[in-house]
């Protein structure tokens, strides 16, 4: 990463800790977690790769968020 990327990450990380609104962000961020988990597994009952690929995608998504908000 560029010494751009990572100065702007930390942007977006310290703006996240200003926030009031970072604690109901997270708790929000798990039930979507939580949704995309039972998507995902839903998608592996059905055998459906299409599915499972986008579930991942998103959950992988959601993580990096989460993991920003608990810098």
């Amino acid at each position: 990463m560029t010494g751009k990327g990572v100065r702007m990450n930390m942007k977006k990380t310290a703006n996240s800790l200003k926030r009031p609104d970072g604690d109901k962000r997270m708790a929000v961020l798990r039930l979507e977690l939580d949704y995309e988990l039972a998507t995902l597994y839903e998608a592996m009952m059905e055998n459906d790769e299409e599915k499972k690929k986008e579930c991942k995608r998103r959950l992988e998504k959601l993580r990096q968020e989460l993991m920003r908000l608990q810098v």
